[in-house]
């Protein structure tokens, strides 16, 4: 192995030379480059290889390759560069290659590499790199698309792309992202040569026998595409994805025509295909529109009739096809609409009416998905409709009784409009939801019961939510029924609290780290009870947290009625009882602290 080594290093001795000799690198850089290539080399020759080994020796060499470019951009030297750049630049190539090989599954390897090879535009060992990637990675539709554009854009060689794809499809033969992919890559040669052919005319060159295809000027070769891609693939949304690319290019009009014939008549009845017609109608109406439309009013009034129009269609949709998704796609019309930015106020109110109706009609036919009843009461309460508002937030939670958002949503109706049903809903929802989820419920009632209620009745609410919850969520319970006794009587009442607390696990760090800050809070900070709170916190988290135990020890070394001399004994139980890489996260940790610098 030593010898190995040896030959590695004397082969970078040439390179090295030239570095120093050219003035980019002092001798003492040279030698300290030199160690630090003998260690990595010798890291990257054991028996027991490790990649981050591999990782480190190629970013030593990146980092050496960008401070010679810095270099010489610096002292304005640029010869020389076969001898020491590509010499360094073979041996980065090789030592991914050595890591390629021992972890092939390493797809992010493979990347660094393909990026190595752009950022110092190695193209020919790029070609390569891809080849491997893709014979040991086939099965990953993103690298043959990488692959296959690097091809078109960078090398432009669309035949060597186009053969990529057709590998592609050979392994994938239903991915719509490689035939949209391919699709767009057609198009693109298409509007490529259309261009060429152009300048050759515009010089008035003789083409000859023309070596520019009419088919695929015309984009022949996208249809065909399409039209394969069309059988094997089902659904509307890869329909529109692929007439979104044809609309890039303006030669595709027939195209574009029969990806939307195809759509209508194969997905009449895909809330996409509506959503996509209805929202056409705006596209439409800035086409045909005038350029120069007079007045504000003018340009107001033309684009309340292009949304009208769309609505028309959108009416007509959940009319034929009356499903939840419908009425989805034409509420988020409405709302986008809604939120546009115009300074008319005409438009402004026609939009929000336009909204609550669509609102209402989803809700009367029982097809108004859960999650647009919040923006629905938010338009209501933004523009004072508070009793249409509690109705719908009603409606809601009787439509939707198991849903802990619903019932949250109706609370803070309520609780906004100050309405005197609110612990009627509360005691309703918890009915409702039994114990599971309940959390964000009894948040609210404790938050709302805090500044409404009388200090008996607000105890009273938490003591029963910690039975009401699960044991995972009482512990949020717990630590702010802490909190609110603090605030509300005192000390005294809290270490009572606390101490009933502490019969029922489980418990937060929070919840110790809590009790432990209300203590130094205190005028007669008493360390026995900080060493209790610190002990409990221990008994329950002392394996998984190691700052726990460095407080502690902390508290005994600044504290005045603090016992230094504990400190060992507790050091030595932290170690005991912490887990894998606590332990040393630990000892580092106390280290600092013992040296001033924590």
């Amino acid at each position: 192995m030593a010898e190995r080594i040896e030959q590695r290093l004397e082969d970078r001795v040439p390179e090295l030379e030239q570095l120093e000799r050219v003035g980019l690198f002092t001798h003492k850089e040279i030698k300290a480059i030199l160690r630090k290539a003998s260690a990595l080399e010798y890291k990257i020759q054991r028996r027991a290889l490790r990649k981050e080994d591999f990782v480190n020796y190629i970013q030593y060499d990146i980092n050496l390759l960008e401070l010679i470019k810095k270099r010489r951009a610096r002292i304005g030297y640029s010869f020389k560069k076969e001898e020491i750049e590509f010499s360094i630049l073979q041996r980065v190539h090789s030592l991914f290659k050595r890591a390629t090989g021992k972890w092939k599954d390493d797809v992010q390897l493979w990347l660094s590499h393909v990026a190595f090879c752009k950022q110092w535009n190695a193209k020919h060992q790029l070609s390569k790199v891809f080849s491997s990637m893709l014979a040991i990675h086939p099965n990953k539709p993103a690298l043959w698309i990488m692959a296959a554009k690097w091809e078109m854009e960078t090398r432009l060689s669309s035949e060597s792309a186009r053969h990529l794809f057709l590998r592609a499809l050979r392994f994938h033969p239903e991915c719509p992202k490689l035939y949209q992919e391919y699709f767009r890559m057609e198009l693109m040669n298409a509007e490529k040569q259309r261009k060429e052919k152009k300048e050759f005319e515009r010089a008035k060159m003789d083409l000859g026998e023309s070596s520019y295809s009419k088919e695929i000027l015309n984009g022949e070769m996208a249809r065909i595409i399409y039209r394969d891609a069309a059988q094997k693939i089902k659904g509307a949304e890869f329909h529109l994805a692929v007439l979104s690319i044809a609309k890039l290019f303006d030669f595709t009009q027939d195209l574009q025509k029969e990806i939307l014939e195809s759509l209508q008549t194969k997905f009449a009845d895909d809330p996409l295909t509506w959503d996509y017609m209805a929202r056409r109608e705006l596209e439409l109406g800035s086409l045909q529109s005038t350029e120069h439309s007079s007045t504000k009013q003018m340009k107001v009034s033309e684009m309340t009739q292009r949304e009208e129009r769309c609505c028309a269609v959108f009416e007509e949709a959940v009319g034929a096809v009356p499903t939840e998704d419908m009425w989805k796609c034409y509420i988020a019309f409405c709302l986008e609409r809604y939120n546009r930015k115009t300074n008319s106020a005409e438009l402004k109110q026609k939009r929000l009416e336009r909204a609550l109706s669509v609102f209402d009609k989803a809700h009367e036919s029982s097809l108004l998905p859960e999650a647009f009843y919040k923006p629905w009461l938010q338009l209501l309460l933004e523009f004072n409709c508070s009793e249409k508002a509690a109705e719908v937030a009603e409606a809601a939670t009787k439509r939707f009784s198991l849903s802990v958002e619903v019932w949250q949503m109706r609370l803070q109706v309520l609780i906004q409009l100050k309405n005197d049903h609110v612990p009627q809903c509360f005691e309703e929802a918890i009915k409702h939801m039994k114990s599971k989820g309940t959390l964000p419920l009894w948040t609210i009632w404790v938050e709302w019961s805090e500044g409404t209620n009388s200090k008996e009745d607000t105890e009273a609410l938490y003591q029963r939510s910690l039975h009401a919850t699960t044991p995972a969520e009482s512990v949020t319970m717990k630590e702010k029924y802490l909190d609110w006794t603090y605030r509300n009587h005192g000390y005294k009442k809290v270490k009572k609290v606390f101490t009933s607390l502490c019969e029922n696990r489980p418990f937060s760090i929070d919840f110790f780290r809590k009790m432990i800050q209300i203590e130094k809070e205190q005028e007669a900070c008493k360390m026995p009870h900080l060493r209790e709170y610190y002990e409990r916190a221990l008994r329950e988290f002392g394996s998984a947290d190691s700052d726990l135990w460095l407080d502690y020890i902390k508290e005994e070394l600044s504290h005045p009625q603090g016992k230094p001399e504990n400190c060992g004994n507790i050091h030595w139980r932290a170690m005991k009882m912490l887990q894998g890489d606590l332990v040393e996260d630990f000892v580092s940790k106390h280290t600092l602290l013992q040296t001033g610098h924590l």
